[in-house]
């Protein structure tokens, strides 16, 4: 189905919140100043945009894929790849506002020109993003929500998968990271139950293993020094 989302149109979503706070400790002026004068420039313009490719709308000629990061934490990730890739169009959404800032100030530091940025609810790109767009999406060690009261804000179900599947290319890659042994249990369940992945994974080393092009993030970092095992999955998008 073609995404018919129009300028201003009201898009309905569940009610569901999936991350806590937004902003943590004050931000430096410097800091201030890139979220007044630079994010305005480099956020998703899905609001007066309706593009029907998304590589040549957000990114220039030369852009020959485009990622999609949702939840970027402090940007470690994004903005490696960003370097490692310079053709690659890169999305990142992260509704935590430290994070977004500092994002903003590594792409003041290098110069960086293939990082758009949306600093809200990912759902919200994701349904204004056309059919067979994402060459690949990350989601990193997400917020696990621990307690069960609060497990229906995991954003890895059926339901976000099959909304994600959409927006990806057939071929597409799909990785997912998690420290928490019930994230496997349950992500693992969505991703397959849900119809649109692959798991192409032949041993543990698959899934165990980061690969060389998959860097450290801090909450990565965490886990490691408080000893929990992360998990590293890859899948592919059904054609």
């Amino acid at each position: 189905m073609a995404n018919t989302n129009e300028p201003g149109k009201e898009q309905k979503r569940p009610a569901r919140r999936l991350f806590g706070r937004q902003k943590g400790h004050a931000l430096s002026s410097y800091r201030e100043r890139l979220m007044a004068d630079r994010l305005p420039m480099l956020r998703v313009p899905f609001e007066t945009l309706t593009p029907e490719s998304i590589a040549p709308a957000l990114f220039d000629d030369e852009c020959r894929a485009v990622w999609l990061e949702i939840g970027f934490g402090g940007g470690e990730h994004l903005v490696w790849q960003a370097q490692a890739n310079p053709s690659v169009g890169l999305i990142g959404c992260e509704p935590f506002l430290n994070g977004v800032a500092r994002v903003l100030g590594e792409i003041d530091r290098h110069n960086l020109k293939n990082i758009r940025l949306h600093n809200d609810d990912a759902r919200q790109v994701i349904d204004w993003l056309p059919e067979n767009q994402i060459d690949r999406c990350f989601i990193l060690f997400p917020d696990p929500w621990p307690k069960k009261r609060h497990a229906k804000r995991r954003l890895v179900t059926q339901d976000f998968l099959t909304d994600l599947a959409r927006v990806m290319k057939p071929g597409a890659e799909f990785r997912f990271a998690t420290d928490i042994a019930d994230y496997v249990r349950t992500g693992l369940h969505a991703i397959l139950s849900c119809g649109h992945f692959d798991w192409p994974a032949e041993t543990a080393a698959d899934w165990r293993v980061r690969p060389a092009d998959w860097p450290a993030t801090r909450y990565e970092a965490k886990a490691d020094r408080e000893g929990r095992q992360r998990y590293y999955f890859s899948f592919v998008r059904k054609g």
